[in-house]
């Protein structure tokens, strides 16, 4: 998937999840809801890290730039480390290990170590990542003819006002993780959740993605899971553009007001 498509379903996932946690009777506060979603989006991007072109290897300059190089490298040391014979010869790490359940897992329990022990600070970075990453998302026609500079400066006053709401008591800062100091424990999960979403629909398409890498199938480590290829499209053909991205909107949609008690 591209871009634009990857951001709108990791928004509409977190929105789901507020439905749900809604009807289970343990409703998000409204700036947790909508912060999650925003973060679920950004890090809907995170895991095309591995890729020299990719959304997010714009989106900080040459520090990104410089780290998508570092992660590819490392992506294909880690594949060919780990192969089997049944799997493709490569030349690069991507979609290999940026886009399995353990990366994602790693990323998401990182996160909420750091926003644990590195205090408001690091809750305001892991923000202004996240944010920035959702500007050129879900605003990825505008991020494109705007200057690098005032993403940055969206993001990192965005970042500034919703940790300020978060903050107030009741808004959601200690929300699933009540005890002392374990205030914003909670970023992690968008942060797990956006790259999971990133991942499967990278699946829906021809390639698929080893998902499920380490854990082996049949002579491949690097299996890659999807639908059967029939059903299966290229990223930014029309059915990602026509069917899934309005169907996201959708759910996304949906699942906000759901969330909110609005239905």
């Amino acid at each position: 998937m591209m871009g634009p498509a990857h951001s709108l379903s990791g928004a509409a996932a977190w929105l789901g999840v507020g439905a749900a946690a809604a009807a289970a009777g343990h409703p998000m506060p409204w700036p947790v809801l909508v912060v999650g979603a925003l973060i679920c989006a950004g890090a809907a991007l995170a895991p095309d890290l591995d890729h020299k072109s990719a959304t997010i290897s714009r989106a900080f300059g040459p520090v990104s730039k410089g780290l998508c190089e570092i992660v590819d490298k490392l992506s294909y040391a880690v594949y060919k480390a780990t192969k089997k014979p049944g799997d493709a010869r490569r030349t690069g790490g991507h979609r290999t290990l940026t886009h399995t359940w353990l990366w994602a897992v790693m990323i998401g329990a990182g996160a909420s170590a750091v926003a644990y022990t590195g205090g408001r600070w690091a809750v305001l970075v892991l923000l202004f990542i996240h944010l920035v990453l959702a500007v050129e998302g879900l605003l990825w026609r505008a991020a494109r003819v705007s200057s690098d500079v005032l993403v940055w400066l969206l993001g990192a006053t965005s970042a500034w006002i919703l940790a300020g709401v978060l903050d107030k008591p009741g808004n959601g800062a200690d929300w699933l993780f009540t005890g002392d100091g374990q205030e914003y424990l909670w970023l992690g999960l968008p942060i797990v959740l956006g790259a999971l979403v990133h991942d499967i629909g990278d699946a829906l398409t021809v390639s698929g993605c080893p998902i499920l890498w380490p854990i082996p199938v049949g002579r491949k480590r690097w299996y890659p899971i999807g639908p059967p290829k029939a059903i299966r499209f290229r990223a930014g053909s029309w059915v990602e553009l026509k069917v899934l991205m309005p169907v996201f909107m959708l759910l996304g949609g949906v699942g906000g007001a759901a969330a909110l008690n609005f239905i």
